[in-house]
């Protein structure tokens, strides 16, 4: 560690297997059949400690309150940087059904989330949603935004043998 460094950014994260990565990115996309079925947008987040254990379940919110921010991953950080310290966020992994927007990205980095896995691609939504007003999607990989940043954020995804699996909860909402 150097003395610019500070101290989260030097500690270690769980490392996950790809099967232990499958397996919350599924509980993330039951979430997103949860927000389905209360009238929100299809898409869910968790957010994993580094015991390996579901700390928060983030529906997305946008529906019942017109609230433009509701995306899961976005209220998901919100209430993490309201219950936990930033060291504890760093140790973190935040899965989600859907590859983070840059708006999500930025929460995801202003939170002190040390790792992002999602299972399909910004593409793979705008395939999904098409030219919905309620969605307009952005194409900008959240790697790239990461990779301007100060922070060694790691981000796995896509994962293929999840897309259909993740698109299929969004199958006959947008049209």
């Amino acid at each position: 560690m150097t003395a610019e460094e500070p101290s989260w950014a030097v500690a270690r994260r769980a490392r996950y297997t790809h099967e232990e990565d499958v397996a919350f990115l599924r509980q993330a996309i039951e979430v997103s059949r949860h927000s389905r079925e209360h009238g929100n947008t299809p898409f869910g987040a968790i957010l994993v400690n580094e015991h390996k254990e579901v700390a928060l379940a983030q529906e997305n919110v946008e529906i019942d309150t017109h609230k433009c921010t509701g995306h899961a991953e976005t209220q998901l950080c919100e209430a993490a940087s309201q219950s936990f310290e930033h060291d504890y966020l760093w140790q973190c992994t935040l899965y989600t059904t859907g590859e983070p927007c840059a708006m999500c990205t930025g929460a995801i980095y202003w939170a002190n989330i040390g790792r992002v896995v999602y299972a399909m691609t910004e593409r793979d939504i705008l395939a999904q949603t098409g030219s919905s007003e309620q969605n307009p999607t952005l194409d900008t990989p959240c790697r790239s935004i990461f990779a301007t940043s100060q922070k060694d954020i790691e981000v796995v995804g896509p994962f293929p043998e999840l897309v259909e699996e993740a698109a299929a909860v969004h199958a006959g909402y947008w049209n």
